[in-house]
């Protein structure tokens, strides 16, 4: 079973998150025309230099029990909050995105001594808006999808590493989607590179009245 590439991914500039994760509250921070058109100036910069693509693969659930997750091919997942988002699914839906290395590069540089770190923490923020847009994109992308089999996907999803869905998982979902088509590969330590790269796991639900 491969899974489905996307690439390019086109996505609208998510402009009050990445303002929001430069820490900028929106009515409250007073930036003068000149910080803002610096900011925006970068944000635009970047944006150039992200190549947004990803993949996805549908995978069936064989059995859920209190603390693990069985797949069709007996892969296991191991989270007792992942067991409740997938309670009422029947398969789940691998995802990830990737941003690409070239804007990877350009943040380390500008984090280098003789770098712009300003530039640097724009740029960083642009990318890790717009793969999580990318994840966003492809939910958006399945559920209309699947809308014709009268199911949709789980409003949440989840990533390695988050709760008690250990980082470890990291690598059985990067295998799945085989990310190294995308250019990403995986460290002993189970992070994503480059950097900018994200997995994330969503159920498939039937819709019911």
């Amino acid at each position: 079973m491969l899974a489905e590439k996307f690439e390019p991914i086109i996505v609208e500039l998510p402009l009050l998150q990445i303002y929001s994760r430069l820490g900028y509250v929106n009515n409250k921070t007073h930036l003068s025309d000149k910080q803002r058109k610096q900011i925006n100036a970068y944000i635009s910069q970047a944006e150039a230099l992200i190549e947004l693509k990803g993949l996805a693969i549908i995978v069936g659930i064989n059995k859920v029990t209190e603390s693990e997750i069985t797949l069709f091919n007996n892969l296991i997942l191991k989270s007792d909050l992942l067991v409740k988002l997938l309670l009422n699914s029947s398969q789940v839906l691998f995802m990830g995105a990737t941003s690409g290395e070239t804007i990877t590069k350009a943040i380390s540089e500008n984090s280098a001594p003789e770098g712009d770190m300003t530039q640097a923490v724009v740029f960083d923020a642009v990318a890790s808006e717009m793969t999580d847009a990318a994840l966003d994109w492809m939910v958006h992308y399945y559920n209309n999808t699947m809308r014709r089999q009268n199911k949709a996907l789980t409003k949440r999803r989840f990533s390695a590493g988050y709760g008690d869905f250990a980082i470890e998982n990291q690598k059985l979902i990067y295998d799945i989607l085989n990310m190294d088509q995308l250019g990403v590969k995986i460290t002993d330590s189970f992070l994503l590179v480059p950097e900018k790269s994200v997995t994330a796991i969503a159920g498939i639900e039937q819709i019911t009245d």
